[in-house]
């Protein structure tokens, strides 16, 4: 199959053609590739922070953690549904990219795929 497109949402290689729109069966997004390939770029790189749900998350949410999570370097564990509020959005190489502090652990950065909105 030379005409195989990955889905630009969640990478899923189960995408097909519909006649001019292209959709993935696994996030359920629909796409017309020619459109895609002037403005991919930008509406790639401006998607911003989602949570588990696909939600949008922005500085000063309150989110909860949706499992158990245990802190590196240390015996704690941050419990499946902490909530946690106030986060802030950072750019973190390491793929966190919420700094927040969690009552009775402190200062924290989490992964936004393991938090969804409250």
């Amino acid at each position: 199959m030379d005409d195989q497109m990955n889905c630009p949402q969640c990478n899923s290689e189960h995408a097909y053609s519909d006649g001019s729109l292209w959709n993935c069966p696994e996030c359920g997004h629909e796409w017309n590739p020619e459109a895609a390939g002037a403005a991919g770029t930008e509406a790639a790189a401006d998607q911003g922070v989602r949570d588990a749900n696909g939600n949008m998350l922005s500085d000063g949410d309150s989110v909860t953690v949706i499992k158990d999570l245990k802190v590196k370097g240390s015996s704690l564990v941050v419990k499946g549904g902490t909530k946690v509020k106030n986060i802030r959005l950072v750019d973190g190489a390491d793929g966190h990219n919420i700094a927040c502090k969690i009552d009775g652990i402190g200062a924290m950065n989490l992964k936004s795929e393991f938090v969804k909105k409250a």
